[in-house]
């Protein structure tokens, strides 16, 4: 019997747990921009991986790192300390407002770290009433069942028995609600600086400076969720160094390994210290071969060249975006920032965010959604400006196609 299987989309319904509807094709191969199917099809990666490939596929730092800690050390579990976590969470607080890191392995388990400790932080130094989490319509942070929770889209935790409680969701960028709602019962304000699952929605400065401000007054805590926005997704290496607010608690994932799971949870030495000997742990976070190549990203992402040329290249795609709306008058606005862009469908077009994705796919290109009417992009941050321009030539044949039917 050989060991060769005969690998199909068909063979996904049969064998995987069906809460993914994943496409029909199967990328077999990567390089910088592009991905190649099982047949041998060509596709511009637009996607990213959901913000994740943040170098592309198959960057040769990244794949140099990998080589080199596979012959060293693969695991060695938190018992131990190792040298690539001691040296990628020295880089993290070099170059952010932390002074503490610990590390997981996906964004919801780094937010589900944050919000354990700023309960814990809370109760050590307030009490066990002050409890309250405040958190955004429209947000996504991870799936685990407080994180879940915590996120402001129903749909994703309703079915699931009884929710953690004290947890209050309000209209995201809306001043006035925060006010009211804020008291000396919250323990923390959780926020995505752009919201990215929710529809690529940007925080206003007055939002952020309200939300610091109000929760300075009530002694709570500022966790901004950086999953999407973090490593240099939006020209800075993290959002909130673009904006006059600094947060308490920051997680970051997906680009931080470049496509190898990695996650992180950064704060401030007189906060991680409620994070006592303990008290909450992860098997794999702080993997050798994840913070491997979690140093390799940073060394690449965290340079001028590379945070200046994603604003550079924001530009190009947002002025091609531009020119095919003003031919097929499919979106109503362009928003977001970086290379994390949405392109918000118009009225006449509500609804049809997946026809635009499947009609992509179908030219060439690999793009995302943002809920059911928005079209995401979240491409690499070194992508060649040849292949934007090229990317877009195939997304207007999809616009085209979608504004014909």
């Amino acid at each position: 019997m050989s060991d060769k299987m005969n690998l199909t989309r068909a063979q996904f319904d049969e064998v995987m747990v069906p809460n993914y509807a994943p496409a029909a094709i199967i990328p077999v191969r990567g390089e910088g921009s592009r991905v190649w199917d099982q047949q041998g099809n060509e596709y511009i990666d637009f996607a990213g991986g959901i913000a994740v490939n943040c170098l592309g596929h198959c960057h040769p730092a990244l794949v140099e790192a990998l080589k080199t800690q596979g012959e060293k050390l693969w695991h060695l579990s938190n018992v131990m300390t190792n040298e690539p976590a001691l040296e990628l969470a020295t880089r993290l607080v070099n170059a952010t407002f932390a002074e503490r890191v610990y590390f997981a392995n996906s964004g919801a388990e780094a937010n589900e770290a944050a919000l354990k400790l700023a309960r814990r932080y809370a109760l050590d130094n307030y009490g066990e009433d002050k409890t309250e989490i405040i958190a955004f319509d429209k947000a996504f942070h991870g799936r685990t069942f407080f994180t879940v929770s915590v996120g402001g889209q129903a749909a994703y935790s309703d079915g699931f028995g009884p929710k953690p409680q004290a947890i209050t969701h309000l209209p995201y960028n809306d001043v006035a609600a925060l006010e009211a709602a804020v008291s000396d019962k919250t323990c923390a304000i959780m926020l995505e600086p752009l919201q990215g699952e929710g529809g690529i929605i940007n925080a206003t400065p007055e939002f952020l400076k309200a939300v610091r401000a109000l929760a300075d007054k009530h002694n709570a805590l500022v966790i901004f969720d950086e999953v999407q926005t973090g490593v240099g997704r939006t020209g800075e290496l993290y959002a909130y160094m673009g904006t006059d607010v600094v947060p308490d608690i920051l997680t970051t994932a997906k680009a931080l390994g470049g496509g190898f799971p990695i996650a992180a949870m950064l704060t401030t030495a007189k906060i991680a210290a409620h994070l006592k000997v303990g008290t909450h742990g992860s098997t794999y976070g702080g993997n050798p071969l994840a913070c491997a190549i979690g140093n390799a990203v940073m060394k690449v992402v965290n340079t001028p060249e590379v945070l200046d040329g994603v604003k550079h290249r924001e530009q190009l795609l947002r002025d091609g975006l531009n020119r095919i709306n003003d031919k097929y008058h499919v979106f109503s606005e362009i928003r977001g920032a970086g290379l994390l862009l949405g392109a918000v469908l118009n009225e006449k077009y509500q609804g049809r965010s997946r026809d635009f994705l499947n009609a992509s796919v179908a030219e060439g290109l690999l793009s995302l959604m943002a809920g059911a009417n928005v079209v995401r992009f979240a491409p690499s941050l070194v992508i060649p400006e040849a292949d934007i321009a090229e990317g877009l030539e195939r997304f207007e044949r999809a616009v085209a196609k979608v504004a014909a039917a």
